[in-house]
């Protein structure tokens, strides 16, 4: 009898064969294919026993596609502790805000793997400020890292070591002047009181509206359901694709629109792209256009050139080239690959926990041809400089027109300012 080994979704499975058809010139002969065989597996780097391991928190595959693509690609780059890799990844629940008890269990339960070193989460829901603060009483020696922060700053920064979110204060000044670059003069802000709540956007729309009226654009405000609300999704939704052509009707086609909640951004580019109007703040070319135009990547999952290259196609044949702006590279995918990258880094002795350069290292290792800003967060209370709060930006990429450069404008110190 003959025994294969074969690796089928990070597992490893026996394939008994029995009775092979192919004849063996001797006894000896297969055992010794068979010693081969089992060396080649026990010393292959997918069995190779990690020094230490990493842990990563997403939401769902249905709620954060791309940060649940991230951890995958992790996976597949450093291979799973499920056989002997380095990665290990959980999920907290889509009702995160009534839920908040599973996600501080998830967090706890990485902690009590003792080789844990880093753990890397994607979107710092409610509960994950707590959760952090139970790893720390119990694994003080584990780096932890928060991509995206919902929970105030300040207090996501007393039980993170790094926390990493959109530098949503700049953008409050760069969206509205890249609007206005593509042609825009008005824009209009969608959102709903629980977003408004959260300091950081909160803080950037009332930058928006600054910016818009001296940049010489209409700011306006609409409300939206909250996806979370007992509407759920699907109403959520319904309520854009019905709202659009209202808006654009009352607005007109030299607007551009922003929604602050994923959920909203599919219905609004199908409006978009069908009726005109414009938008360019989209964190990926796989956030809400694939799906409102139709576009199949189930070949180019993962290559983020070639979705790019795919997507800004089929938005220039539509007839919307020029009229919807994107990051190249998903902010959700690269959070997760980049912060596991600088954790591993630091844990090596290659990075530096306090250095941008090394974090900004990180990032553009996994984003080719992008350009990344990075600052230190400034609380708008107190003017304090906080050292373990980051603010990154991507540049926007004009699809059908190219790279706008606005990492490389300097965003004047007022809107800064504002809500300080």
């Amino acid at each position: 009898m003959l025994f294969l080994f074969a690796s089928i979704n990070d597992e490893v499975i026996v394939m008994q064969h029995v009775r092979s058809r192919i004849p063996l010139p001797r006894p000896g002969g297969a055992l010794l294919l068979a010693a081969l065989l089992l060396s080649t597996v026990l010393s292959s780097p997918a069995l190779a026993q990690a020094d230490f391991h990493i842990g990563i928190m997403t939401g769902t595959v249905s709620a954060t596609e791309d940060a649940t693509r991230g951890a995958e690609s992790l996976i597949n780059q450093y291979g799973s502790t499920k056989r002997g890799g380095m990665i290990v990844h959980v999920t907290y629940p889509d009702r995160f805000v009534s839920e908040m008890e599973t996600t501080i269990s998830q967090l706890v339960g990485l902690a009590d793997d003792p080789k844990m070193k880093v753990i890397v989460i994607s979107q710092g829901v409610p509960g994950t400020t707590e959760g952090l603060r139970h790893v720390r009483e119990r694994r003080p020696d584990i780096l932890l890292l928060v991509g995206e922060a919902h929970e105030d700053l300040n207090i996501a920064g007393t039980a993170a070591d790094l926390v990493v979110n959109a530098d949503s204060f700049s953008r409050g000044y760069l969206i509205p002047l890249a609007a206005k670059r593509v042609g825009a003069k008005k824009f209009v802000h969608i959102s709903f009181p629980r977003h408004m709540s959260f300091e950081t956007l909160g803080r950037r729309r009332v930058i928006m509206e600054e910016a818009c009226k001296d940049l010489g654009l209409e700011f306006f405000f609409e409300m939206a359901p909250d996806p979370l609300s007992d509407v759920g999704m699907a109403g959520a939704q319904q309520f854009i694709l019905e709202k659009m052509p209202t808006w654009l009707n009352k607005y007109g086609k030299d607007t551009a629109f922003l929604c602050t909640n994923y959920a909203h951004i599919e219905p609004m580019l199908m409006r978009i792209v069908s009726l005109g109007g414009y938008v360019v703040d989209l964190f990926s070319p796989v956030v809400g256009l694939p799906g409102a135009l139709g576009i199949d990547l189930s070949k180019e999952k993962g290559n983020w050139p070639a979705i790019l290259k795919k997507v800004e196609r089929s938005v220039v044949e539509a007839g919307a080239g020029g009229r919807i702006g994107t990051g190249t590279f998903s902010y959700d995918f690269t959070n997760i690959v980049a912060l596991a990258e600088f954790g591993k880094r630091c844990v090596e002795g290659k990075a530096r926990l306090e250095s941008l350069d090394d974090l900004k290292a990180c990032y553009e290792a996994h984003t080719p041809g992008a350009r990344w800003s990075a600052v230190h967060y400034v609380d708008p209370g107190t003017g304090t400089c906080l050292r373990n709060v980051v603010l990154v930006n991507q540049d926007i990429y004009i699809l059908g027109q190219g790279y706008l450069g606005i990492t490389e404008v300097e965003v004047p110190e007022k809107y800064l300012r504002i809500g300080r």
